[in-house]
């Protein structure tokens, strides 16, 4: 069976997102989900991130996101990219 091609999100987050552990949650969910890509705060109080790999895995780690009682996602702008080449994820 072919393995499936992965995809790259752009996504913006609103809500309670910055303060709360959102970044350091992103990173570890997805590590540990072998997802690739990058998560930052923004100035304006949203967070950015892309998100590389499986698109299971991407809806995994909203869900778990979504089940930590401090952040409360109230919109995400999500936005297909090109994929690029790298190999882990990281927080700016």
């Amino acid at each position: 069976m072919k393995e499936k091609e992965p995809v790259r999100k752009h996504i913006l987050v609103s809500g309670r997102v910055q303060g709360v552990g959102f970044r350091y949650s992103t990173y570890y969910l997805a590590q540990n989900l072998g997802l690739t890509g990058w998560v930052q705060n923004l100035d304006d109080g949203r967070v950015e991130m892309e998100l590389q790999g499986d698109e299971a895995d991407m809806n995994k780690l909203f869900r778990r996101l979504e089940q930590n009682s401090f952040i409360d996602i109230t919109d995400c702008v999500v936005k297909q990219i090109p994929t690029e080449r790298e190999s882990s994820f990281h927080v700016r």
